[in-house]
């Protein structure tokens, strides 16, 4: 809901192949990521893999602390794509901007206050709200692709191979959620099965869904039209099918699609500050309860407001989607460093390490080529991280250890 249109300015009606690689991307990184997590099913996640490979200390607090701002911006652009599409629903010629910052700041508030209930409310929401969403993209796939023009999605209109490339700055991000799954492992029943099934089939089914959704989008609108109306593409591509009705159902599903992204996001987000604050990269403060939560789900709910509100759609996406990529390299190299504690292929967890590192630096490239302000805020991401990480090695004194043991 929130990428189609950013990403089809880059890549026009040739998006899905776009779509097909970074979901290709994240099957390797899914299958590294399943076999990291049947071995250390952590609440950490991520952050637990990385003091395993690299030990504890300087290195994996910087990790980790990048880990937690690519969460926070992750969050800030799904508050973003539900402004937008809120705002589609008043009728005024030029909307205020404060409506969609109303809108976006209040989707946070609003389950920062639900999660602070605990992860039995996030779960039930969860999967109503995903049943929903697929159930209506499923729908407006199937029917848009039954109806589309095939002429719209000749390859005379694809632009040069390197912009689709590019475009995977954006479209990686779209599968960046897939990681939030190794949060859970410590909620599940026997994480060693559970964990890889549930990855892999997460990132099969959403890439499919992603690539039909671009058939039924591109076969219906020409890429004119998508680009103009990128903050709510979906929704104006079921115009031509289904009339108003259509487009007032999609913005409805992609309302409820973004809530419950931000509300699983969160979720994650809660445990990756209390493994931060337990394991010491992170002021205690982050880990002290409050209600049925943690004080750190209110700081990072403040602190994903204070972004949204600063950067636009595809400035967020590149940041996030370079960051992430970024972290989900070192994390698969330093998975090859511990493999045979994980029982899993070399070779898979090798590719699954180069291509992260391949495509991090194409998006990098097309950031530096089109936005260099994009390219300083990342350096600023990154060094934020590395002093964040300075003084807080000072601050705290901390002994940081893995949250599992390496016994098997």
């Amino acid at each position: 809901f929130a990428l189609l249109g950013e990403a089809s300015a880059i890549s026009g009606s040739a998006v899905y192949i776009s779509f097909i690689i970074g979901g290709v991307i994240a099957l390797f990184s899914g299958y590294s990521l399943g076999k990291l997590g049947a071995r250390y099913p952590s609440s950490g996640g991520i952050i637990e893999y990385l003091s395993q490979s690299y030990g504890v200390g300087f290195f994996t607090g910087t990790m980790g602390i990048m880990l937690y701002f690519s969460a926070v911006v992750s969050l800030s652009l799904i508050a973003k794509a539900f402004g937008n599409y809120a705002i589609t629903f008043f009728t005024f010629n030029d909307t205020p901007k404060i409506l969609h910052h109303f809108f976006s700041s209040g989707i946070i508030i609003l389950f920062v206050l639900i999660n602070l209930k605990g992860a039995k409310d996030v779960a039930v929401w969860e999967r109503v709200t995903v049943g929903i969403k697929f159930v209506v993209l499923t729908g407006l796939s199937i029917v848009g692709i039954v109806y589309l023009n095939s002429e719209l999605l000749s390859p005379s209109y694809y632009p040069p191979t390197n912009d689709i490339l590019f475009s995977l700055a954006i479209t990686f991000f779209a599968f960046e959620g897939f990681r939030v799954i190794t949060n859970t492992a410590e909620d599940m029943p026997e994480p060693s099965k559970t964990l890889p099934r549930a990855m892999m089939t997460a990132i099969i089914l959403v890439m499919l869904l992603y690539v039909a959704i671009a058939f039924a989008v591109f076969g219906n609108l020409p890429v004119e039209k998508v680009i103009k109306a990128k903050d709510f593409a979906l929704a104006e591509a079921a115009l031509p099918i289904f009339g108003q009705l259509g487009f007032t159902v999609v913005a409805i599903t992609a309302l409820i699609a973004t809530a419950s992204a931000i509300n699983a996001n969160l979720y994650a987000v809660t445990n990756v500050t209390y493994q931060l604050a337990k394991d010491g990269e992170l002021p205690s403060q982050f880990g002290k309860p409050i209600a049925h939560s943690r004080e750190g789900l209110i700081i990072s709910g403040v602190l994903i407001i204070i972004l949204s509100l600063l950067f636009d759609l595809s400035e967020i996406a590149a940041i996030g989607s370079i960051s992430i990529l970024f972290v989900h390299t070192v994390t698969h190299v330093g998975h090859l460093k511990i493999i045979s504690k994980t029982g899993a292929s070399w070779s898979l967890v090798f590719i699954a390490a180069m291509l992260s590192l391949v495509a991090m630096v194409l998006a990098l490239i097309y950031v530096i080529r089109v936005s260099d302000h994009v390219a300083y805020i990342l350096a600023g991401f990154f060094l934020l991280a590395f002093m964040a990480e300075v003084l807080l090695q000072k601050i705290s004194k901390r002994i940081i250890k893995p949250r599992i043991t390496n016994k098997v």
